[in-house]
């Protein structure tokens, strides 16, 4: 079975960090989401992959090529305008020729693909949504179902207490090749708003099931923050890089500590990184690859990217640096977002 990744949002909402980046190549604990994405999903069994990029398409294509090096071939449907989920969907359309898998990549989520596999066939629809369970419903789109599944309707940001359930889609589907019959060509279309509403009304079938394990939209600063502090705190258990040297520290490769230096915890340091003299680094932080942090630095709360410099004296909290970005000595960054290409900007 392919699996279709949607990749091709402008990541509006995370911008600086996201101008000359798709969105879901944003760095989670020093490694773009797409490629822990793809890792999971090759072991679940997929080995064939399409996606679906318009913003910045060669940043993937790139770092990707045909997937050889991740074991996995992967092929690419460039969108020549934003063509929302289903016009994505439809726009791969010559790709997918049986039944698959659709997967927004810019939601952080690890799924188990058998028992969503095993629903879908039993219940004989065109499509399976993946639905999570929230504490509160009110700011999304809410599903109401029957006893054996089968959704009866999207209710749209409904009141806490009107909410027919928690459930909401998770943003992966299983969906059969003739889905592409209900997706009109060469526009942006919504599958959320258009194509499942539709697919509900004509009784083509179309059922959830919640897909348990950790679940997060990353596509606001605090939300991607979040995520990183949830790896940290081993809520979300992503594989990390490094070791762990003492608990709730984990280091890579080659990092130089200066004298009296400090790690407070929980803190993931990447490959290469030189910190100086009585810098302190955490709680909650994680330090990109080849990135320096000079002497007296406090860094808490904050995300570098790869090969970031903090120069001497520099405080930082509550901020992300975007890959390559130089924090001028003595500076009080606090709740910033910055890209080396576009400057600060406040969180």
């Amino acid at each position: 079975m392919k699996a279709l990744l949607l990749a091709g949002g402008l990541g509006t909402r995370l911008r600086p960090l996201t101008e000359n980046l798709p969105k879901p190549m944003a760095p989670i604990a020093n490694r773009p989401w797409l490629e822990h994405l793809i890792t999971h999903l090759h072991e679940q069994g997929v080995d064939q992959f399409v996606i679906a990029a318009h913003h910045c398409s060669d940043v993937i294509r790139r770092h990707f090529g045909d997937g050889r090096n991740w074991g996995v071939k992967i092929e690419y449907a460039i969108e020549p305008f934003p063509m929302g989920t289903a016009g994505a969907i439809k726009n791969a359309e010559r790709l997918l020729d049986e039944r698959f898998l659709v997967v927004n990549a810019d939601i952080v989520h690890l799924p188990q693909l058998i028992p969503l596999l095993e629903f879908h066939r039993q219940h004989g629809g065109i499509a399976t949504i993946a639905l999570t369970e929230v504490e509160d419903p009110s700011s999304y789109g809410v599903v109401e179902q029957d006893e054996t599944g089968k959704i009866l309707r999207f209710i749209e940001k409904p009141r806490r207490e009107e909410a027919p359930s928690n459930r909401i889609n998770a943003g992966l589907y299983i969906l059969e090749p003739e889905v592409m019959r209900y997706i009109p060509a060469q526009r942006e279309v919504s599958i959320e708003r258009e194509t499942f509403p539709r697919l509900i009304q004509e009784g083509a079938g179309v059922y959830g099931i919640v897909s348990s394990g950790y679940w997060n939209d990353m596509g606001t600063p605090v939300r991607y923050r979040q995520v990183h502090w949830d790896v940290l705190d081993r809520r979300f258990s992503l594989l990390m890089n490094g070791r762990q040297v003492q608990p709730g520290v984990w280091v890579g490769e080659d990092v130089e500590f200066g004298s009296g230096s400090l790690l407070v915890p929980p803190v993931l340091i990447g490959n290469k990184v030189k910190i100086g003299d009585q810098a302190v680094i955490g709680p909650y932080a994680v330090i990109g690859n080849n990135c320096y942090i000079g002497a007296r630095v406090h860094c808490s709360n904050t995300i570098l990217w790869d090969r970031s410099v903090v120069r001497d004296g520099s405080r930082l909290s509550n901020s992300i640096f975007g890959y390559r970005t130089v924090a001028p000595a003595g500076e009080v960054f606090s709740g910033s977002i910055i890209n080396q290409s576009r400057g600060v900007m406040q969180a």
